[in-house]
Formats: C-alpha cells, structure tokens, sequence
C-alpha cells in the first residue's frame, strides 16, 4: 500500500494542459476533478492514520477514486 497521494498530474503525466483545459471549460470535467482531489485526500489520510477507518471502509473509497479516475480518463482520452 502506498502512503503518496494519486494525484491526477501525477497520474496523467502527459495531459497536464488537457486538465487544466477541461477545469476550466467543462463544468462536468470541474466537478469529477473536485470530487476525485476530494476523495483522493480522504484515502491519503485514511491511509496515513490522520482518520483511521475500517479496512472495508478504505477500500470502498479507492473503488470510488478508481471510478472517477476511469471517468476523467475517458473525458482526456476524448481530447486532442
């Protein structure tokens, strides 16, 4: 398990101005990146200790940013 958060420039290293293009023209694409910053934090604290949660608890919540990450990567495969 890793203790380093998934950011999403870390994570899409090559599409770095399409996500800041998306955030700041597609209020769709805004809303998923705010949710998955969101969660992404949550994990990392989780993770951490900073707010120990039950095991099934942390792992809902990656199944969660796994999903919106597969959403985002879907809206930044559909850019050129």
């Amino acid at each position: 398990m890793s203790h380093v958060p998934h950011e999403l420039a870390e994570e899409f290293p090559d599409k770095t101005d399409a996500i800041h293009r998306l955030k700041e023209s597609d209020g769709h694409f805004r809303k998923l990146f705010d949710q998955y910053h969101e969660v992404n934090r949550e994990i990392h604290r989780m993770e951490t200790g900073v707010e120990p949660v039950a095991e099934d608890v942390e792992k809902e919540m990656r199944k969660k940013r796994m999903a919106l990450k597969d959403e985002i990567a879907g809206l930044l495969n559909h850019q050129s």
